[in-house]
């Protein structure tokens, strides 16, 4: 028995397997061994290629596409080199530890790798359970120099099984007899908190963590603690918005997840003391547009949305979105406004567009986010102009694959993309206002047309159940587009309105910002101090 084996060499046991995630990938070995690149095949001329060797967190399933709604940080991590410089090859496989990628992936890995490349190393989260039955892929832990022989039951092939840290030590050497440059990264971080009220992130710096950056360290190369980067970040998201970073379970992360993980492994790259491969990392874009109209001492305005927000706003005679004549309702010796809307978009879309991501991080405590959306988040949602989402503001999730693209991508619910809003405006220490949809043009039985109960009624959803303000927009300036059709009939009402029934006339947009000041102060949002 294994166990009697133990005993006798004093083996520690494997590392119990508390994750209850079950991967089958290596069981379709076959199949993922095709589908993933030839080592090698993506170099460029005599450039070298940077080697990613890892598991699921690295390379979701077997196929690492994300049809599964999950993604690997590996899939992302050529967006921060220079592809004319280096190119970036993900050899990661989900469900392999340390143990298993060495024997069954690794030689055929070595065979591409030249002198000068890059091998980038992340194993562990699959290194338990154990050692000689059902995935048979635990390793002894620690970094010594035990090892064990088993007979794995299920198939009577006989295996010699090292630790952690000799598995770790046999990548380095192999690595380093080719002239390349071996990376040991520590494991991406879990949803896992210290304990149910705690606000820090489960760290492995007792574990794979800590056996890694030994290891490293005895071999003189770098460790970068991927871990602990990506787990800071997680802390001042919050739990709530660190659930958005995963994906069914709490170990595989969403594109959101995989893609700070990615820009972790940039950072750590980047900021490792004499590591060359930052050499070959893109420069760090900077902004230097959003917030740009920030006075010392005075908080700015965002205002985020389609083309009712912001439309061409230039002719007089032409389409204009509220967000651009709001400001004149605005004290701007106390506060400036930002208006940072885009026409065409719906909540997903600026979102996916990396839009929101440009007002997210020029915000500072203080601020304020005026957010409407939804007279494009209701339609085709892979297909056509694909930017509509899920209905309703509940936690839904489905994954399309995109027509345009031919990418999986996990579309979730309009309200989903709010709270996310939301959410992030609150961890800045900023308010966020929620509106719904300016009305359109279009009656019915001589009322104007609500949203009272769809997507008002998901504003309101997600509005209350973050604690942000919200303002029934499309009430307001319903009813005062109402009492003018009632007054003065609709010819007067197209007055507000230019070439269809949605876009508003520099008239409208006045309107229509007017029903915000006078939201502003029926909710009693702080922004109202700033009112004229």
């Amino acid at each position: 028995m294994i166990q009697e084996v133990n005993a006798q060499q004093k083996i520690n046991a494997p590392v119990k397997d508390v994750n209850g995630v079950i991967d089958n990938t290596l069981d379709s070995l076959n199949i993922a061994l095709t589908s993933r690149p030839q080592s090698g095949s993506s170099r460029k001329g005599d450039n070298p290629v940077l080697f990613l060797v890892g598991n699921s967190t690295m390379r979701t399933g077997t196929l690492g596409n994300g049809n599964n709604g999950q993604w690997g940080w590996g899939f992302f991590a050529h967006e921060y080199f220079d592809e004319d410089k280096i190119t970036v090859e993900n050899h990661a496989l989900g469900g392999t530890s340390s143990r298993t990628f060495y024997n069954k992936l690794w030689p055929d890995v070595l065979k591409g790798i030249r002198k000068g490349d890059w091998v980038i190393i992340e194993l562990g989260h699959n290194d338990n359970g154990p050692y000689d039955s059902g995935r048979a892929r635990a390793s002894i832990p620690g970094i010594g120099k035990e090892y064990l022989d088993v007979t794995i039951k299920e198939t009577g092939v006989k295996e010699r099984v090292y630790t952690y840290g000799e598995y770790m030590r046999r990548f380095i050497s192999e690595v380093k007899k080719k002239g390349a440059h071996p990376i040991l990264m520590s494991l991406t971080p879990r949803n896992a908190w210290e304990d149910k009220d705690s606000t820090i992130i489960t760290r492995v710096n007792k574990t794979f963590g800590l056996w890694a950056k030994q290891v490293a360290k005895a071999a003189k190369i770098p460790f970068i603690d991927l871990n602990d980067i990506s787990a800071r970040k997680f802390e001042k998201f919050g739990k709530k918005k660190v659930q958005y970073m995963f994906y069914i379970d709490r170990i595989h992360t969403s594109a959101f997840g995989a893609r700070v993980n990615a820009e972790s492994a940039a950072e750590g790259i980047r900021n490792t003391k004499g590591l060359k491969l930052a050499n070959f990392l893109k420069p760090v874009q900077v902004d230097s547009v959003t917030g740009k109209s920030r006075k010392k001492g005075c908080p700015i305005l965002f205002t985020v949305g389609d083309s009712t927000v912001k439309n061409q706003d230039k002719d007089e005679n032409g389409q204009w979105g509220w967000g651009s004549v709001i400001s004149e309702l605005f004290n701007t010796s106390k506060i400036t406004v930002e208006n940072h809307a885009m026409a065409g978009r719906s909540a997903r879309t600026y979102l996916d567009e990396g839009r929101w991501d440009k007002v997210y991080n020029a915000l500072q405590p203080g601020d304020f986010v005026l957010i409407q959306f939804g007279h494009n988040d209701v339609g085709d949602i892979n297909i056509g102009k694909a930017r509509g989402e899920l209905t309703g503001s509940g936690d839904e999730s489905k994954v399309f694959k995109m027509s345009n693209t031919g990418r999986y991508q996990v579309i979730y619910t309009f309200g989903w993309y709010l709270r996310k809003f939301i959410m992030d405006v609150q961890e800045k220490g900023a308010t966020p206002i929620v509106l719904s949809h300016t009305p359109r043009n279009i009656f019915d039985s001589g009322k104007i047309e609500r949203n009272s109960g769809s997507l008002g009624k998901w504003t309101k959803d997600a509005a209350e159940s973050t604690g942000a303000y919200y303002i029934d927009l499309n009430k307001i300036s319903a009813d005062r587009l109402q009492k003018i059709a009632d007054e003065d009939g609709l010819k007067k009402l197209g007055e507000y309105f230019c070439k269809d029934h949605t876009h508003t006339s520099i008239k409208g947009a006045h309107l229509n910002a007017q029903g915000i000041a006078e939201g502003l102060k029926d909710v009693n949002c702080p922004l109202k101090e700033y009112l004229k």
